[in-house]
């Protein structure tokens, strides 16, 4: 339990950023499983627009600081490089 008023509002600020964060990740998590569908089913049109949207989220999250940058840079790269194949 916090004895002070500081360590009080850090415990109400982390309770917020965690929720916010669990959020984001949530999002993330969701956009990527879309486009790894997509990317499986194998129509170029519709993975094109869902790994863009989930680089988008990833790229998102990764200026926020819910994911590290180079995590985040390596699912997008990952996806990149599958549609890439797709297309061919």
């Amino acid at each position: 339990m916090a004895n002070h008023a500081s360590a009080e509002k850090r415990n109400r600020q982390r309770i917020r950023r965690t929720e916010r964060n669990r959020a984001v990740r949530s999002a993330v998590r969701s956009a990527i499983k879309k486009a790894r569908l997509a990317l499986a089913q194998g129509d170029a049109a519709v993975a094109k627009t869902s790994v863009h949207s989930a680089s988008r989220a990833l790229a998102r999250a990764a200026s926020k600081g819910v994911i590290h940058v180079r995590a985040a840079a390596r699912s997008t790269s990952r996806m990149e490089s599958a549609l890439h194949k797709l297309a061919r």
